[in-house]
Parts: C-alpha cells; structure tokens; sequence
C-alpha cells in the first residue's frame, strides 16, 4: 500500500522566526495576505503556510512535506524530526546498503555521513540488537555500544566518512549549497561501500533533495547501481544502522574539538550554542570558528557581526 502524503503540518515558532521565514518567503516569491490572529499568511502554488500571533505555525497544501523537510526544519527550526518512526519496519531484508548523516544542523562539530550493507543474515541480526533511527537514542553510551555491535555484525559491510569543521567549510565554498556539499559525501559513501560490497544491488537514504545531485557526484561504479530516496528512510534497518554510525562518528568529532578548546560544546544552534561561541571568541578570536564550527551558519554571522550574504544561512 502507498504511503499516505502529509498534507498539512503544525509547530511553535518564535517571533524571530516568524520574522525569519516571512523575509525568506518573500525573497522567493511567495504571495502574502492578512488573516484574523496571524501575523502573515504566504501561499505559493498549491501550499500555504500561516503564522500566528499565539506562535503557532501551519503548513497546509500538497508542498507540505518539501517545505518542511527542504525549508523549514534546515531553515528555521533546525532540526530534522518530520517523519520519523520509532522504529525499523519488521520487513524482509532483500540485500542493499543504507546511508545517513550526523551534525548538519549543529553549528559546532564535524558533519558525518555512514553506511552500511544489510541483507537477509546480517538484517535481522542488526533489528535484534535495538538499531532503530539514532535521534531516538538520547545515550551517547549507548550509541557506542549499538555501533559496536554493527561493526561486529555488517563485517566489511560498513564505512565512513567524517568532514572536519576546516574542511566541510572549504568543500561549503566550493559548493556553495548544503545538498550539494551532502550529495558529494554521501556520493563518497556509496563509492567506499560498493568497493567492500561490489554485489550490492541498490542504496537507500533519507530524500533530502534531488536525486540527481547523488547521481552527478557519483563515480564509475556508483553510476551503475539503483540508488533510492524516501522520506522516513531510517525505518529502514540498514539506514538506522548507518544513523547510528554517523551519529557516533559525530560524538567521537565533538569530544575532539571540547578536549583541544577546553570548552563543552552544544549541540545545535541555539541560545547555549551561541553562549559556547561567545567564550570562545573572547579566548581565541573570531578565527576559531573555521576551526571548529560551520561558518555559513547565521550562528556565525550573529557570533562575529558579519552580514548575511545571500546563499544559505541557518
């Protein structure tokens, strides 16, 4: 049975963001009217999104998903939880690999992205040990101890790869846009998975943006294989297992940064997170953030007094 589309989405937001989404819209061509309580209505298309002075937002229209997936969680909200299930669907395993990522919407931190191979005898032996979607799992201890059964249970069958704060800021100005910079690593991932598991027949990864930037920043051997996309991908057990890996390649990254700066670094961008950045500056300048943070964040800008200068900005 198909899966049922979302059409209609409901949240809180600050009066920021409320600000914040209303100049975004507008920069993209969105039509604006009054309504009774609200602040500003916006439609575009067959979508329209509300919102209202008590602070709740409401997205309603057949673009729901996308813009809440592709806008306004990586936008504004900066989290990444529409969707989700509890835990991996009891399904047969047919032979694939699963890719995700850990800290795309964490101003502090490396951005990582894993993957690993699951098939008829590894899969239901990854569903026993408890892998389900890594953001349901708030134990770091515990991400440890899952990933240590992972590797132990996929073998070969599993690789990453961690980018840096230094680097993902070069590869961000080279790409110049956050799914093409995701496109490439996890286009890597693919690569390294397929030379341990050449027999792999397809991949499966969260729908994150257009499939064919995956398929352009493939290699020879990437090109050839059926490469999949779907919403509440990390129901799927090989996917909740690669969420599992990144999400511990990214706690391994930030204890890194915390022991060489001396400082506890938050996750996200919120208040603590600028708080942390501020104690920085005063202790190693502006400079430190290339070091250890993602600098095409509005985080940034906010942080150093820089404008924001079109492109992305978080």
């Amino acid at each position: 049975m198909a899966e049922k589309k979302v059409t209609s989405y409901v949240c809180t937001v600050t009066e920021e963001q409320a600000e914040q989404l209303r100049l975004l819209l507008d920069g993209r061509g969105w039509k604006f009217s009054e309504q009774p309580y609200a602040r500003w209505k916006a439609e575009l298309e067959k979508t329209n999104v509300v919102a209202y002075n008590s602070g709740k937002l409401t997205v309603q229209g057949g673009g729901t998903e996308d813009f809440v997936t592709f806008l306004l969680e990586p936008e504004i909200l900066h989290t990444f939880t529409f969707g989700y299930e509890e835990e991996p669907a009891e399904e047969a395993v047919d032979p694939h690999g699963g890719v995700d990522e850990s800290g795309k919407g964490d101003f502090f931190g490396p951005l990582c992205i894993a993957g690993v191979y699951a098939d008829e005898v590894t899969g239901p032996k990854l569903r026993a040990i408890g892998c389900c979607d890594s953001k349901l799992i708030k134990s770091s201890k515990k991400i440890m101890e899952l990933s240590a059964g992972i590797r132990e249970i996929a073998g070969n069958g599993w690789t990453a790869v961690v980018i840096g704060p230094e680097s993902y800021n070069r590869l961000y100005a080279k790409f110049g846009n956050l799914n093409r910079l995701l496109a490439w690593g996890h286009a890597r991932v693919i690569e390294n998975l397929l030379e341990k598991v050449p027999a792999c027949p397809r991949m499966l990864s969260d729908k994150f943006a257009d499939e064919r930037l995956i398929r352009r920043a493939l290699l020879t051997r990437g090109r050839e294989i059926r490469l999949d996309q779907r919403t509440k991908a990390e129901s799927d057990v090989a996917v909740a297992a690669a969420s599992i890996l990144s999400r511990e390649q990214f706690l391994r990254g930030m204890a890194k940064l915390e022991a060489e700066f001396g400082i506890e670094l938050p996750r996200g961008a919120g208040p603590q997170v600028k708080a942390a950045g501020r104690s920085l500056m005063e202790r190693f300048g502006a400079s430190v953030f290339e070091r250890c943070a993602k600098t095409h964040f509005k985080t940034w800008n906010e942080l150093t007094g820089t404008p924001v200068e079109g492109g992305e900005s978080w």
